[in-house]
């Protein structure tokens, strides 16, 4: 990621300044401040903040929504996934194969994602680029500098239909 493009993160209150509720911000969170004061419109009175896994968890459902993307992860996250995804009361990981960087006003995204076999990649990572930054700025204001989009496996109709309890002889 072209991390000398991204604002510096807005990790910790400066001396003086009111955080609010819990009296920290998340880790990772960015922080987005408005004014103070009775002569400002009440929507810029204080701050809002936005942690890492926010964004993670958009372009991850982003990504997801788009054809062709078949999965997301490596190898040994999606094998992680799997039986997390078996277990009862477990849930599915939405930001499998994401990593963000966010800064004040901006983020960076990198993917690793699985395709459906058939599917042109670059016209499946166009659409994610759009589809992700579309969602990212909207829900959160931010600036989507760049989505990095690694396709790491092409998944194959033989996959759907092989038997994982028995094993070949030859």
């Amino acid at each position: 990621m072209a991390t000398s493009e991204l604002a510096p993160k807005a990790n910790t209150p400066q001396s003086g300044e009111n955080t609010g509720g819990t009296g920290q911000n998340a880790p990772g969170a960015t922080t987005l401040t408005g004014r103070a004061g009775a002569d400002q419109p009440p929507a810029t009175r204080g701050r809002t903040s936005i942690a890492d896994v926010v964004v993670v968890k958009i372009a991850g459902i982003a990504t997801r929504e788009v054809p062709g993307v078949y999965d997301m992860g490596g190898g040994l996250s999606r094998a992680i996934g799997a039986v997390r995804d078996r277990v009862p009361g477990g849930r599915s990981n939405v930001g499998r194969g994401v990593k963000v960087e966010v800064g004040e006003r901006q983020t960076a995204i990198d993917l690793d994602v699985v395709v459906e076999y058939g599917v042109p990649i670059t016209d499946v990572a166009h659409d994610v680029r759009e589809n992700v930054i579309a969602a990212v700025e909207r829900i959160t204001g931010l600036e989507v500098v760049e989505v990095n989009v690694a396709v790491n496996d092409v998944h194959l109709p033989d996959d759907d239909n092989s038997d994982g309890g028995s094993a070949r002889v030859e």
